[in-house]
Protein backbone atom coordinates (compact mmCIF):
# COMPACT_ATOMS: atom_id res chain seq x y z
CA UNK A 1 0.00 0.00 0.00
CA UNK A 2 1.58 3.50 -1.10
CA UNK A 3 2.50 4.89 2.33
CA UNK A 4 1.73 8.51 0.51
CA UNK A 5 -2.15 7.40 1.82
CA UNK A 6 -3.55 6.44 4.87
CA UNK A 7 -6.17 3.98 5.01
CA UNK A 8 -9.53 4.79 3.65
CA UNK A 9 -11.18 4.46 7.17
CA UNK A 10 -9.00 6.14 9.09
CA UNK A 11 -10.90 8.56 11.27
CA UNK A 12 -10.08 12.32 11.27
CA UNK A 13 -8.94 13.34 14.41
CA UNK A 14 -11.02 16.37 14.10
CA UNK A 15 -14.89 16.26 15.12
CA UNK A 16 -17.04 17.93 12.05
CA UNK A 17 -18.44 21.19 13.09
CA UNK A 18 -22.22 19.70 13.42
CA UNK A 19 -20.72 17.42 15.93
CA UNK A 20 -18.64 19.71 18.17
CA UNK A 21 -21.27 22.11 17.76
CA UNK A 22 -23.91 19.48 19.09
CA UNK A 23 -21.21 18.31 22.26
CA UNK A 24 -21.42 22.03 22.87
CA UNK A 25 -24.62 22.27 23.42
CA UNK A 26 -25.07 19.11 25.23
CA UNK A 27 -22.43 20.74 28.03
CA UNK A 28 -23.84 23.76 28.04
CA UNK A 29 -27.57 21.88 28.57
CA UNK A 30 -25.95 19.99 31.16
CA UNK A 31 -24.38 23.51 33.07
CA UNK A 32 -27.97 24.27 33.43
CA UNK A 33 -29.73 22.08 34.23
CA UNK A 34 -27.41 21.58 36.85
CA UNK A 35 -27.35 25.21 37.87
CA UNK A 36 -31.01 25.90 37.88
CA UNK A 37 -31.40 22.49 39.98
CA UNK A 38 -28.77 24.16 42.87
CA UNK A 39 -30.58 27.64 42.64
CA UNK A 40 -34.09 25.82 43.75
CA UNK A 41 -32.39 24.07 46.14
CA UNK A 42 -30.01 26.57 47.76
CA UNK A 43 -31.46 30.14 46.63
CA UNK A 44 -30.05 32.06 43.93
CA UNK A 45 -27.46 34.15 46.35
CA UNK A 46 -26.33 30.99 47.83
CA UNK A 47 -25.81 28.80 45.05
CA UNK A 48 -22.31 29.29 44.26
CA UNK A 49 -20.80 28.18 40.52
CA UNK A 50 -18.06 26.47 42.39
CA UNK A 51 -21.17 24.22 43.62
CA UNK A 52 -22.40 24.08 39.98
CA UNK A 53 -18.88 22.90 38.98
CA UNK A 54 -18.27 19.93 41.56
CA UNK A 55 -22.06 18.97 40.59
CA UNK A 56 -20.56 18.27 36.96
CA UNK A 57 -17.43 17.36 38.31
CA UNK A 58 -15.78 19.70 36.14
CA UNK A 59 -13.67 22.67 37.10
CA UNK A 60 -14.97 26.06 37.64
CA UNK A 61 -12.77 27.63 34.80
CA UNK A 62 -14.50 24.87 32.54
CA UNK A 63 -17.79 26.98 33.08
CA UNK A 64 -16.91 30.17 31.17
CA UNK A 65 -16.62 28.26 27.85
CA UNK A 66 -20.02 28.42 28.15
CA UNK A 67 -21.31 31.16 30.39
CA UNK A 68 -19.57 34.56 31.34
CA UNK A 69 -21.12 34.55 35.14
CA UNK A 70 -23.85 33.69 37.15
CA UNK A 71 -26.42 36.47 36.17
CA UNK A 72 -26.74 35.20 32.73
CA UNK A 73 -27.02 31.40 33.80
CA UNK A 74 -29.87 32.22 35.85
CA UNK A 75 -31.28 34.55 32.57
CA UNK A 76 -30.57 31.38 30.14
CA UNK A 77 -32.96 29.18 32.65
CA UNK A 78 -35.65 31.64 32.49
CA UNK A 79 -35.46 31.95 28.71
CA UNK A 80 -36.00 28.54 27.98
CA UNK A 81 -39.08 28.58 31.11
CA UNK A 82 -40.66 31.85 28.62
CA UNK A 83 -39.76 29.87 25.44
CA UNK A 84 -41.47 26.84 26.58
CA UNK A 85 -44.80 29.06 27.69
CA UNK A 86 -44.75 30.64 24.33
CA UNK A 87 -44.86 26.93 22.37
CA UNK A 88 -48.05 26.11 24.42
CA UNK A 89 -49.67 29.20 23.43
CA UNK A 90 -48.55 29.17 19.96
CA UNK A 91 -49.91 25.63 20.07
CA UNK A 92 -53.01 26.58 21.94
CA UNK A 93 -53.70 29.40 19.50
CA UNK A 94 -53.39 27.31 16.61
CA UNK A 95 -55.91 24.91 17.66
CA UNK A 96 -59.40 24.70 17.28
CA UNK A 97 -62.58 25.35 20.65
CA UNK A 98 -64.03 27.76 22.28
CA UNK A 99 -62.31 30.68 24.39
CA UNK A 100 -62.78 28.52 27.32
CA UNK A 101 -61.23 25.17 25.44
CA UNK A 102 -58.23 27.62 24.92
CA UNK A 103 -58.24 29.15 28.48
CA UNK A 104 -58.21 25.46 29.94
CA UNK A 105 -55.72 23.88 27.87
CA UNK A 106 -53.22 26.72 28.14
CA UNK A 107 -53.96 26.41 32.10
CA UNK A 108 -53.22 22.76 32.07
CA UNK A 109 -50.27 23.23 29.78
CA UNK A 110 -48.59 25.87 32.27
CA UNK A 111 -49.90 24.39 35.58
CA UNK A 112 -47.76 21.44 34.36
CA UNK A 113 -44.97 23.26 33.23
CA UNK A 114 -45.26 25.25 36.95
CA UNK A 115 -44.11 21.49 38.71
CA UNK A 116 -40.63 21.60 36.04
CA UNK A 117 -37.39 22.93 37.02
CA UNK A 118 -37.25 25.45 34.22
CA UNK A 119 -41.02 26.42 35.26
CA UNK A 120 -40.38 26.99 38.60
CA UNK A 121 -37.42 29.60 37.15
CA UNK A 122 -40.17 31.76 36.37
CA UNK A 123 -41.76 32.39 39.42
CA UNK A 124 -38.61 31.53 42.43
CA UNK A 125 -36.05 33.89 41.59
CA UNK A 126 -35.96 37.85 41.50
CA UNK A 127 -36.09 39.90 38.90
CA UNK A 128 -33.35 42.29 40.43
CA UNK A 129 -30.49 39.64 40.22
CA UNK A 130 -30.93 40.13 36.24
CA UNK A 131 -28.81 43.08 34.33
CA UNK A 132 -31.44 45.94 33.20
CA UNK A 133 -31.89 44.90 29.60
CA UNK A 134 -32.41 41.42 30.59
CA UNK A 135 -34.97 42.22 32.56
CA UNK A 136 -36.61 44.45 30.12
CA UNK A 137 -36.91 41.00 27.81
CA UNK A 138 -38.04 38.91 30.78
CA UNK A 139 -40.79 41.73 31.55
CA UNK A 140 -41.74 41.77 27.92
CA UNK A 141 -42.40 38.23 27.86
CA UNK A 142 -44.27 38.18 31.08
CA UNK A 143 -46.71 40.28 29.42
CA UNK A 144 -47.11 38.15 26.60
CA UNK A 145 -48.10 35.40 28.84
CA UNK A 146 -50.84 37.60 30.96
CA UNK A 147 -52.20 38.58 27.20
CA UNK A 148 -52.51 34.94 26.19
CA UNK A 149 -54.75 34.66 29.30
CA UNK A 150 -56.49 37.76 29.56
CA UNK A 151 -57.47 36.79 25.64
CA UNK A 152 -59.07 33.45 26.10
CA UNK A 153 -60.81 34.82 28.29
CA UNK A 154 -62.13 38.29 26.03
CA UNK A 155 -62.92 35.15 23.53
CA UNK A 156 -64.91 32.89 26.03
CA UNK A 157 -67.41 35.89 26.33
CA UNK A 158 -67.66 36.88 22.95
CA UNK A 159 -68.18 32.86 21.82
CA UNK A 160 -70.60 32.97 25.29
CA UNK A 161 -68.26 29.84 26.65
CA UNK A 162 -67.72 32.27 29.49
CA UNK A 163 -69.74 34.43 31.91
CA UNK A 164 -69.42 38.46 31.23
CA UNK A 165 -66.83 39.08 33.74
CA UNK A 166 -63.53 41.30 33.74
CA UNK A 167 -60.77 39.54 31.80
CA UNK A 168 -58.01 41.39 33.31
CA UNK A 169 -59.08 40.83 37.01
CA UNK A 170 -60.00 36.85 35.89
CA UNK A 171 -56.64 36.65 34.50
CA UNK A 172 -54.88 37.48 37.48
CA UNK A 173 -56.48 35.13 39.78
CA UNK A 174 -56.12 32.43 37.27
CA UNK A 175 -52.32 33.06 35.98
CA UNK A 176 -51.72 34.10 40.28
CA UNK A 177 -52.93 30.35 41.44
CA UNK A 178 -50.67 28.60 38.68
CA UNK A 179 -47.65 30.89 39.37
CA UNK A 180 -47.68 29.73 43.05
CA UNK A 181 -47.60 25.53 41.67
CA UNK A 182 -43.86 26.72 41.57
CA UNK A 183 -43.47 27.59 44.67
CA UNK A 184 -44.95 24.70 46.48
CA UNK A 185 -44.94 21.48 44.24
CA UNK A 186 -42.35 19.11 44.73
CA UNK A 187 -42.04 15.68 42.37
CA UNK A 188 -42.84 12.31 44.05
CA UNK A 189 -46.32 13.15 45.76
CA UNK A 190 -49.41 11.82 46.00
CA UNK A 191 -49.89 13.54 42.60
CA UNK A 192 -48.50 13.85 39.61
CA UNK A 193 -47.15 17.43 37.91
CA UNK A 194 -50.07 15.91 35.25
CA UNK A 195 -52.51 15.14 37.49
CA UNK A 196 -52.17 18.81 39.53
CA UNK A 197 -52.29 20.38 36.05
CA UNK A 198 -55.66 18.85 35.25
CA UNK A 199 -57.44 19.85 38.69
CA UNK A 200 -56.24 23.14 38.50
CA UNK A 201 -57.46 23.70 35.19
CA UNK A 202 -61.00 22.53 36.29
CA UNK A 203 -60.77 24.10 39.67
CA UNK A 204 -59.47 27.92 38.06
CA UNK A 205 -61.97 27.47 35.47
CA UNK A 206 -65.43 26.21 36.42
CA UNK A 207 -66.17 29.59 38.20
CA UNK A 208 -66.68 31.48 35.04
CA UNK A 209 -67.38 28.60 32.55
CA UNK A 210 -71.16 29.62 31.38
CA UNK A 211 -72.68 25.86 30.81
CA UNK A 212 -71.45 22.68 32.74
CA UNK A 213 -68.16 21.13 30.44
CA UNK A 214 -67.52 17.67 29.77
CA UNK A 215 -64.19 18.10 32.08
CA UNK A 216 -66.87 19.31 34.96
CA UNK A 217 -69.57 16.17 34.14
CA UNK A 218 -67.06 13.44 33.90
CA UNK A 219 -65.43 14.64 37.35
CA UNK A 220 -69.31 14.17 38.70
CA UNK A 221 -70.21 11.25 36.99
CA UNK A 222 -67.20 9.86 38.83
CA UNK A 223 -68.79 11.16 41.63
CA UNK A 224 -71.95 9.62 41.53
CA UNK A 225 -70.15 6.22 40.87
CA UNK A 226 -67.74 6.07 43.49
CA UNK A 227 -71.25 7.12 45.73
CA UNK A 228 -73.26 4.51 44.89
CA UNK A 229 -71.02 1.28 46.72
CA UNK A 230 -70.97 4.02 50.02
CA UNK A 231 -74.71 4.08 49.87
CA UNK A 232 -75.59 0.50 49.29
CA UNK A 233 -72.98 0.02 52.42
CA UNK A 234 -74.74 2.25 54.70
CA UNK A 235 -77.98 0.10 54.35
CA UNK A 236 -76.05 -2.79 55.09
CA UNK A 237 -75.24 -3.58 59.12
CA UNK A 238 -71.69 -3.05 60.18
CA UNK A 239 -69.86 -6.12 61.18
CA UNK A 240 -69.12 -7.30 64.01
CA UNK A 241 -65.52 -6.24 65.43
CA UNK A 242 -65.14 -4.27 62.34
CA UNK A 243 -66.88 -0.80 63.33
CA UNK A 244 -63.92 1.23 64.24
CA UNK A 245 -62.40 0.54 60.90
CA UNK A 246 -64.66 1.76 58.82
CA UNK A 247 -63.28 5.29 58.53
CA UNK A 248 -59.90 3.53 57.80
CA UNK A 249 -61.41 1.40 55.39
CA UNK A 250 -62.63 4.38 53.23
CA UNK A 251 -59.61 6.45 53.95
CA UNK A 252 -57.67 3.58 52.05
CA UNK A 253 -60.37 3.14 48.98
CA UNK A 254 -60.28 6.83 48.97
CA UNK A 255 -56.03 6.76 48.24
CA UNK A 256 -56.51 3.67 45.90
CA UNK A 257 -58.80 5.65 43.19
CA UNK A 258 -56.92 8.60 43.82
CA UNK A 259 -53.36 7.02 43.34
CA UNK A 260 -54.68 5.40 39.88
CA UNK A 261 -56.60 8.48 38.96
CA UNK A 262 -52.41 10.24 39.47
CA UNK A 263 -50.96 7.55 37.74
CA UNK A 264 -50.13 9.34 34.13
CA UNK A 265 -46.58 10.20 34.20
CA UNK A 266 -45.71 14.04 32.42
CA UNK A 267 -45.08 13.85 28.75
CA UNK A 268 -42.58 16.86 28.85
CA UNK A 269 -39.25 16.01 27.76
CA UNK A 270 -38.35 19.71 26.92
CA UNK A 271 -35.09 20.17 26.78
CA UNK A 272 -34.57 22.79 23.59
CA UNK A 273 -32.06 25.21 24.43
CA UNK A 274 -30.25 28.21 22.92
Amino acid sequence: MDARFPPSNTESPWLPFESRRRARDEKREAVLRAAVQLFLEQGYHRATLNDVAKRLNITKPALYNYFRGKDEILFECWSIGHELVDDCIAETSAGSGSGLDKLRKLTTRYAELMTTDYGKSLVRFDLRDLSEHNRKIVQTAKRRIDRAFRDYIAAGIADGSVKPCDPKLAAFAVAGSLNWIGHWFQPGGELTGHAVAEEFAIRLTEGIAETTTQMTSTRETTTRKAAVPAAEKADKPPRKGNVGNASREDRSEHHTRAAAGAAGQSKRARGRLR
